[in-house]
């Protein structure tokens, strides 16, 4: 484990605003209630995990699984290195098939680290990664957003930008995560560029680096290096890489290529199956979870094939499908119950664990994006999730970045962080000094402990309307989309980016000019 008490500065030595610092607008807008309050900490759940398994049930997964490494195998397609490095640790290879003998995934993945530390180029950012610890990161991956104005367009760079400052501004947000939307306007082969550099410009929170090519994830290696130093990079986790399994039991020769370079430079990768069960997996639970451990013992033991030591993650995306239409399904209970078990069987292996976030299927933030969304980030939290994928502003089932949601969901974000603070049973917390002030028939609006810690006792959200109805109608009927809309408009225009070191800046501005300049634009 890290030690947590003695973390370094990276060697970028890159300027840095204070926590909560953002400027003189900042400052009004937060003192007055319409503005982002200090950043929080990553959670160190002081709750329990809610467990769906008995030791009987997670046996009989983790066998079943094992069948499926041996006798059915994996596929490792398009990387004939792969290949050869199964071969050279003792598996069975037939073409493109991998046929893994009993214990061989778990034995490999004993030097993977059950926690780590993943560097901001802000100290004060540093999160934890494993144990009792829970980061939050925005949405990944949607080529569309719902704009302020309503609109369902194509995402831009500009969409881009706008996410990851709302994601540095979010106080519950630990990251600003990676694809927060795909900026179409900028060609695709230079496009992981701009978004590389402005999770680095826009924001000093721990950023997640470009896996759709192996020269693409090279470039964010290399970007990252100007920042922190070479050392410091080969040395320690400056970025988290999401690595989906090409479902049923296949890994496709571009994920592996990206997985290879990170793991090679000791990156974090996210090995992540991704799941629509009845279409990509069994339409069971059991048998879903079945097919999950089995895809992710194959992919995150091949990191240490690349390098030992390097940081793995068991990662799961889970929904179910629609039967009649055959459109995915979020919030209801089986892939609730995947999650869980997932999270046990990840805790069993020793590998920090990824699920879950603010998933719906509705194609607008109303009720229905409202209730899939909670029921899917009540299950996040209380499976013991470690690193939270779509933590924010996921629309449409994931084909939609949506600005609205966003604000909504990072208020949902706070309320986890207070309820995963648990209980006090501090002096404070027992208020007996409360109950003796008051005494019968009084009340404790008045008394010495309210006073002293109703600023902070409970959660206050930003947006939530807890008014009558007439002060409600007073101020115009506004709908919590509304709101949502007039905040994040505030939000944008008290931005201020944190500081960056100009050399490094004009270092990284260099390199991108020089990546764009050696190709030609493809679109495609």
């Amino acid at each position: 484990m890290d030690d947590l008490t003695q973390q370094t500065e990276p060697a970028g030595g890159a300027g840095r605003r204070g926590r909560g610092e953002r400027g003189a607008a900042g400052r009004r807008a937060a003192r007055t209630g319409s503005g982002p309050g200090p950043s929080l900490p990553y959670i160190t759940r002081r709750i329990g995990v809610y467990e769906v398994l008995d030791e009987e049930g997670l046996a009989l997964i983790e066998r079943n699984a094992d069948t499926i490494l041996e006798e059915i195998g994996i596929e490792f397609r398009d990387d004939d290195e792969a290949l050869d490095l199964w071969k050279g640790a003792g598996a069975d290879v037939r073409g493109h098939r991998v046929h893994f003998p009993k214990g061989l995934c778990r034995e490999l993945l004993k030097t993977a680290p059950k926690e780590f530390t993943w560097y901001a180029r802000n100290p004060e950012r540093n999160v934890h990664i494993g144990s009792n610890a829970t980061v939050f990161a925005p949405v990944y991956g949607p080529p569309f957003v719902r704009d302020l104005d309503g609109k369902r367009r194509y995402a831009t760079i500009e969409d881009f930008r706008n996410f990851v400052k709302l994601s540095y501004m979010a106080p519950s947000m630990h990251s600003s995560g990676g694809t927060v939307c795909e900026p179409v306007d900028v060609p695709v082969n230079k496009r992981h560029l701009d978004m590389v550099y402005s999770h680095i410009k826009y924001s000093d929170k721990p950023f997640m680096g470009s896996v759709t090519a192996p020269e693409r994830a090279e470039d964010t290696i290399a970007l990252a290096k100007i920042v922190f130093g070479d050392e410091f990079v080969e040395n320690n986790c400056v970025t988290l890489n999401l690595i989906n399994a090409n479902s049923p039991m296949v890994f496709d020769g571009t994920m592996l290529g990206a997985l290879k370079v990170y793991a090679r430079h000791n990156q974090a990768s996210v090995v992540s199956p991704f799941i629509l069960s009845g279409a990509m997996s069994p339409v069971t639970v059991a048998g879903t979870l079945t097919q999950i451990l089995a895809e992710v013992l194959a992919g995150a033991s091949f990191t240490q094939l690349i390098r030992k030591g390097s940081p793995v993650l068991f990662g799961t995306f889970a929904a179910s499908i629609s039967m009649q239409s055959g459109a995915p399904t979020f919030g209801t209970p089986e892939p609730s119950l995947v999650s869980y078990g997932a999270a046990q069987l990840a805790r069993r292996l020793g590998l920090p664990f990824r699920t879950g976030g603010s998933l719906c299927g509705s194609k607008v933030p109303d009720a229905q994006a409202a209730h899939e969304s909670a029921n899917t980030l009540n299950t996040t939290l209380l499976a013991g999730t470690n690193f939270v994928l779509h933590a924010a502003g996921w629309l449409e089932g994931g084909l939609v970045s949506s600005y609205e949601k966003f604000m909504i969901d990072q208020d949902q974000l706070g309320m986890m962080q207070k309820m995963a603070q648990g209980i006090d049973l501090s002096a404070e917390g027992q208020a007996l000094s409360a109950i003796r002030e008051v005494g019968p028939g009084s009340h404790y609006l008045g008394c010495t402990h309210t006073q002293a810690h109703f600023q902070t006792a409970f959660y206050r959200s930003p947006l939530a309307d807890n008014n009558s109805f007439e002060q409600w109608e007073i101020e115009g009927e506004k709908r919590i989309e509304q709101r949502a809309n007039a905040l994040c408009r505030v939000w944008l225009d008290a931005y201020e980016a944190p500081a960056l070191d100009p050399a490094i800046d004009e270092a990284l501005l260099a390199f991108i000019r020089e990546r764009k300049d050696s190709m030609p634009d493809a679109f495609t």
